[in-house]
């Protein structure tokens, strides 16, 4: 397809598919949180078979995953359209989703280190496209260590608008990626407030290094800026215990080194990194977003 045809073809379906998102969004917002996440998972879980991303994940599963059998990856299959379903039907019940009291949804794993050390301080929350991965901006809001999240902007303004709208409540602020972001960026650590970044998708200035096995070009960004503000990256795994509950386990620290090599240290910080994450994928892959372009085809 010519660009000229993409441009035309992006003109013609982003209103229709933005208005689509409004009526589903008012929809999920009607409805109780449980029944949002539900429906959710149904729908996702018949549209998304259908999709050119099914091809992209289950070729990435297959290159993962080579040892599964065509009825496990199925089954991941099955999972990853539930998961990434009900994750859209949370969205706007995400100032809903309580991490403390009797009635939370969310059980925090070490919860002491979510506060710890980090108020009043430069830090870094990374997390994965794993579960419902808006939880752990939650979480933070919650204990009182909140933090400015950096974001990709979605395609569709419309879809955008409505994701950003979602997020206001548990973000102390929302930092787009490109050069305008990163000053932003620069100001919330100079400032000894805390940033959350998701560390798994393709970054294509970033560096080559290894996930499940193969290289993938990982981001630099949060391994330069724990050495240039001397902040801590503390990793944050969310993880779905079935429907709108979750867990949430914070890991300790990674430490970048600053004697040496830069470039070298950054590498190895990447390497723990991406290691940490593949762990996560591991232990629950059918909550990854797989249809990402993680890996050159």
């Amino acid at each position: 397809m010519s660009p000229r045809a993409r441009r035309l073809r992006r003109l013609l379906l982003d209103p229709l598919v933005g208005v689509l998102a409004l009526i589903a969004y008012g929809l999920f917002r009607l409805l109780p949180i449980d029944a949002a996440s539900a429906l959710g998972g149904r729908i996702a879980g018949l549209v998304g078979p259908r999709l050119a991303a099914d091809r992209i994940a289950r070729r990435n599963l297959a290159r993962a995953f080579p040892d599964k059998t065509p009825p496990e990856i199925d089954a991941i299959m099955d999972g990853l359209w539930d998961n990434l379903g009900r994750t859209i039907g949370e969205y706007p019940h995400l100032a809903e989703i309580k991490t403390q009291g009797s009635d939370r949804r969310v059980e925090v794993v070490d919860e002491q280190k979510v506060h710890q050390g980090l108020a009043g301080k430069a830090y870094i929350f990374l997390a994965a496209h794993q579960a419902n991965w808006e939880i752990s901006a939650k979480a933070a809001t919650d204990h009182g260590v909140g933090f400015a999240g950096v974001y990709r902007t979605a395609s569709n303004p419309i879809v955008d608008w409505l994701i950003r709208r979602s997020r206001q409540s548990i973000y102390t602020g929302m930092l787009p990626k490109g050069r305008e972001g990163a000053k932003q960026v620069i100001g919330v650590l100079r400032a000894k407030q805390g940033l959350g970044m998701l560390v798994d998708q393709k970054f294509n200035e970033g560096l080559p290094i290894p996930f499940f096995g193969r290289d993938a070009m990982t981001a630099t960004a949060p391994a330069d800026l724990s050495m240039t503000f001397g902040c801590p990256l503390v990793p944050v795994q969310v993880e779905r215990m079935g429907g709108a509950h979750f867990r949430m386990t914070v890991y300790p620290p990674i430490t970048v080194s600053k004697a040496g090599d830069r470039k070298a240290n950054v590498r190895a910080a990447l390497e723990q990194i991406n290691a940490l994450v593949e762990s996560w994928v591991r232990a629950r892959p059918e909550q990854w977003f797989w249809i990402h372009r993680r890996w050159p085809d």
